[in-house]
């Protein structure tokens, strides 16, 4: 896990977002161990509870499961349930921009999947 942690969002959120992340792409899958919050957060000399914080939300959302005295676990059904909520998302928040910035720029389907395609527009 490469991370580079930016000032727009607070490091638990964004370390949080690292692992949807891996689990969406598949580097993660159901019954694969996170590392442990004391590797990550010498790793990355972050605060423990730093890590913890993170880990919970992921918990909390029934993403990864603590099994005592042994670690975190990704659950069953984690990555369906992340591409899911993620491709809700998308069409409710980020496809209607794009839709307008499409029309705005006078873009038809045609030219797009030129472009997609490696043509010129």
């Amino acid at each position: 896990m490469s991370i580079g942690w930016n000032d727009n969002a607070p490091i638990y959120r964004q370390l949080k977002e690292r692992v949807i992340g891996m689990m969406l792409d598949g580097a993660l899958k159901a019954g694969d161990a996170l590392p442990s919050v004391r590797q990550i957060a010498a790793e990355y000399q972050l605060n423990p509870i730093t890590v913890s914080k993170a880990y919970q939300e992921l918990v909390d959302e029934n993403l990864v499961e603590k099994r005592r005295g042994i670690g975190m676990y990704v659950t069953e059904g984690a990555s369906e349930k992340l591409l899911a909520s993620e491709r809700e998302r998308f069409l409710r928040e980020e496809w209607p921009a794009m839709l307008e910035r499409i029309r705005l720029l006078g873009l038809n389907v045609d030219q797009l999947l030129d472009s997609e395609r490696g043509g010129q527009a």
